[in-house]
Formats: C-alpha cells, sequence, structure tokens
C-alpha cells in the first residue's frame, strides 16, 4: 500500500468535509474533556476523603452537673446535643466512670488515639472559637462538658463509637464530624456523575457526528472507489483513508481534550485563579494524576472514531 496515495486521500476527505470535520472534532474534544475531567474529579474526591477522613475526630462527651439537673428538660447552655433520649439522669459523670469509658476506648482495636479535655479546657477552646459571640459571655466553664477526644484508624467506622457509648451512665452525647463530611462527598459525587452523564451525551454525538462524515466522505467519492474496485484494489485498502480520516479528527480532538485538562489544572488549580493557594484546606490532586489521564484520552480519541468508521463503512461503502 502506498503512503502517499493515503495520506493524499485522507488529506482530500478532510477538505471535502471541512465543516464536518471540525464538529467531529469539536464533539470529541468535549466529550473527552468532560470524560477526563470526570476521571479526575473522581481522583479529587479520594483525595479529600483520604485527607478529611483522616482528621475526623470522634467525641465522646461527659455528663456533669449542670446536665443531670436538666435530665427531664433541655440539656445545659453551651453543652452539646444529646445522642437521643434524656441522658444524665443519673447524675454527673464520675471518676470510676470515666476511668472506665477511657480503658474501653484504649482497648478497642479500632482506636488510634485517646486524648481527655477538661471542661476548662474546653472553655478555654470555646472562647477562643466563639468569643466574640454574645453567647460566650454568659458561658460557665462548668457549663462546658468533660470529653474524650478518639481519633480512629478507619474514621469512616465511626458507628462503632457511637453504638458503644451513646446513652451509657455518665455520657451525654457521642459526636462525630462525619455527617457534613458525607454530604459534602455526596454532592460530589452526584456532580461527578452528572458530568459523565454529559460527556455520554456528548459522546453520542460525537459518534454520530462521524458515521455521517464517514457517509457523506463515501458519497461523495463513490466513482473514486468504484474505479479502484474496479482495477483490484481491496476492500481494506479502499477502507483505510475513511478510517484514517476519523482517526486523524478524533485524535486532534483529543488532543484538544487534553490541552483543556492540562489548562484547568495550570490556570484555575496552579496559577491564575490558583485555587491550590486560597482554598489551602483542600487537598488538590496534582499534575501526576492529570498526566496518568492524558495517555487514556488520547488513545480513546483514537480507537473511538476509527471503530466508528469502521462500522459505518460497512454498511454505507458500496462500490
Amino acid at each position: 500500500m502506498r503512503a502517499q496515495f493515503v495520506m493524499s486521500e485522507i488529506g482530500v476527505g478532510l477538505r471535502r468535509n471541512l465543516t464536518m470535520t471540525f464538529a467531529v472534532i469539536i464533539s470529541v474534544a468535549l466529550s473527552l474533556a468532560l470524560f477526563g475531567g470526570s476521571l479526575l474529579m473522581r481522583d479529587q474526591v479520594s483525595a479529600m476523603k483520604g485527607f478529611w477522613y483522616d482528621k475526623v475526630n470522634v467525641t465522646v462527651y461527659l455528663c456533669t452537673k449542670n446536665d443531670a439537673i436538666d435530665a427531664a428538660g433541655a440539656p445545659a447552655a453551651g453543652a452539646p446535643a444529646a445522642a437521643g433520649g434524656k441522658p444524665c439522669s443519673k447524675g454527673a459523670v464520675t471518676p470510676e466512670q470515666k476511668q472506665g469509658i477511657e480503658t474501653e476506648l484504649k482497648k478497642m482495636a479500632l482506636v488510634q488515639t485517646v486524648m481527655y479535655e477538661s471542661s476548662d479546657e474546653a472553655y478555654k477552646h470555646y472562647k477562643e472559637r466563639f468569643g466574640h459571640t454574645a453567647l460566650a459571655s454568659v458561658v460557665t466553664p462548668d457549663q462546658m462538658p468533660d470529653s474524650f477526644r478518639v481519633k480512629l484508624r478507619n474514621p469512616e467506622k465511626y458507628a462503632v463509637i457511637t453504638s458503644a457509648f451513646a446513652g451509657r451512665d455518665g455520657v451525654q452525647s457521642v459526636a462525630d464530624q462525619s455527617s457534613e463530611l458525607d454530604n459534602l462527598f455526596a454532592l460530589l459525587g452526584t456532580l461527578n456523575w452528572a458530568a459523565l452523564g454529559i460527556m455520554l451525551i456528548m459522546l453520542i454525538v460525537a459518534l454520530l457526528l462521524i458515521v455521517n462524515t464517514v457517509r457523506v466522505s463515501a458519497f461523495s467519492r463513490r466513482r473514486e472507489t468504484g474505479i479502484m474496485r474496479l482495477v483490484g484494489a481491496s476492500g481494506f485498502y479502499i477502507q483505510v483513508p475513511f478510517i484514517m480520516e476519523a482517526a486523524v479528527a478524533g485524535l486532534i480532538g483529543a488532543g484538544l481534550a487534553c490541552g483543556m485538562l492540562g489548562a484547568g489544572q495550570y490556570f484555575v488549580i496552579d496559577h491564575g485563579i490558583a485555587l491550590r493557594d486560597k482554598l489551602q484546606l483542600i487537598n488538590f490532586i496534582g499534575w501526576d494524576a492529570v498526566l496518568t489521564k492524558l495517555p487514556l484520552v488520547l488513545v480513546i480519541g483514537l480507537l473511538m472514531p476509527s471503530l466508528a468508521a469502521f462500522v459505518a463503512l460497512r454498511k454505507y461503502l458500496k462500490v
């Protein structure tokens, strides 16, 4: 097969259907950019989960005298919300109960570290965080409960601590920070699925454009392909220029998609908008994650149009 002839036929085909080729390139670029963006979003969510869940603590709040007095009604001002029922109805936590809770926490395989925080320390931290509020002026140290700050080896299993200590004598409530994170990650997951859905629609549009482009190209060159068939050219020899046209258009679109992903990382995350500097609480993914996705985008951009063109030619190339 003469490579020069094939390349010339590819050029002729791309020029004859310039507008449709341009539409194919843009559709492939957008669909693959969304595909790559979805993969990066999944990596970003995983990185954020590892970063934030590692910082999640479960806090076991202990009963105070005020809790015991108010057990029949609302909890004392400044105290955390109860886990359910009427906690502390048997009075404030005793030293024996406090020691038993700490010992049991440290024995649990799920627990990595246990840190005790007294009511005075809790009051100091409260004043540091909320000292500017009106409520801070009426809160006293005796209203702040003693607590155990528990760091877990697997933060996603925080419910084990809740079930083991909620409602126990001497325990006012068990609180964790994971519910807010779960809502955040659920939202990010929904956005990721939405991006995948848009990507699928764009992919279908790109495939339809590729099929139509191949049909128009084959129809416009039906005389040439008929002559080639008469002189003994094989079906594969006739089909190769059409398949290569689709592959070239897809590869250009994939290149544009890679450029979009790289530009997003550079101008949005690292520089320009610079979210990495402005949102330091978020552990953004780096260039290593982006670069690992680019070869996959290029391969899909090359193979997808080629296979679509091959299938279309089997049906529409009549010589």
